[in-house]
């Protein structure tokens, strides 16, 4: 993998002049832990920064270099047994409440007038009322290293069992050199709120080993049946045990602020910033290990 300075956009138009790059790409990543008004001096006008960091959330700009970031570190070597497994996992976290701000309507209804934190009938910006009040919630994909590799958001209140599919689908890990990206991994693990046919189906009809607890009720009543109930599903419990390293994955991703309260209104945004976030831990992964960038 070249430099990041490769693949972000060109500096300069006909019409003005952008301000550096590097000062702004510093001061977006030092934003993950404060809200925008907040940002230091030293990297410019917060309009600024702000401004980049939303247009490279919608024309793709971080996710590309997430993705370089995953080929370079090679996100797809095999563990010591051979094999490449990927961990989901889900978690909540609280929208401020000036992520609260953006005009919403249920179907059939104008847009309600007044003051009150507005909630998007349809998910739209993954913003939604549960217990814990207006929350989004972030289903995860990670490998063994801690490092996160697809990240997906939804309401707060939304179910974790129906995104596994569509995190298997968007799994897609590019590799140096010749060879079409990785988009089958040998192993998937999940807990309990993974359980359920279609997510034991998925993976068996693509090849890939899945090891997802069986809730302790399902096991319960398959018992209670007798033999009707069946055997037991298989269950490797020395490999489910290597699924806390998504749970790791989560701590690295909410130990920037910005993550674990959403301040972004738009959802493109805040997919945006936990591609920063995401960014940062594979950086820091890299240099742990500076033999993986040869």
């Amino acid at each position: 993998m070249g430099s990041i300075a490769e693949l972000l956009p060109e500096t300069g138009s006909p019409g003005g002049r952008w301000a550096d790059h590097r000062t702004v790409v510093n001061g977006v990543f030092y934003r993950t832990s404060i809200p925008w008004r907040d940002l230091p001096g030293r990297y410019g006008s917060w309009q600024t920064v702000y401004e980049r960091h939303r247009r490279w959330s919608a024309d793709g700009t971080w996710s590309k270099i997430l993705r370089a970031l995953q080929a370079g570190a090679g996100s797809t070597a095999p563990d010591a047994d051979g094999s490449w497994a990927v961990n989901v996992v889900s978690t909540t976290c609280r929208a401020h409440q000036h992520a609260a701000g953006v005009p919403a309507r249920s179907p059939g209804r104008p847009p309600r007038k007044g003051g009150g934190a507005r909630v998007d009938a349809e998910g739209r910006e993954a913003l939604g009322r549960s217990r814990g009040g207006l929350t989004s919630k972030i289903h995860l994909l990670a490998d063994d290293r801690c490092c996160p590799l697809v990240g997906l958001t939804s309401p707060g209140q939304r179910g974790d069992s129906p995104r596994f599919v569509p995190l298997m689908e968007a799994l897609n890990v590019a590799l140096i050199g010749a060879g079409r990206p990785r988009t089958r991994p040998d192993r998937a693990r999940g807990d309990t709120a993974y359980w359920s046919r279609v997510n034991r189906v998925y993976p068996r009809q693509r090849g890939i080993k899945a090891k997802i607890a069986q809730p302790d009720d399902q096991r319960a009543n398959r018992r209670g049946r007798g033999r009707a109930g069946g055997h037991p599903p298989a269950f490797g419990r020395e490999q489910y045990r290597r699924r806390n390293t998504v749970e790791r994955c989560i701590g690295k991703l909410k130990q920037h602020p910005a993550v674990a309260t959403r301040y972004d209104k738009r959802d493109y945004i805040f997919n945006g910033t936990l591609a920063t976030a995401a960014i940062v831990i594979w950086l820091r992964d890299l240099i742990k290990e500076p033999s993986n960038t040869a």
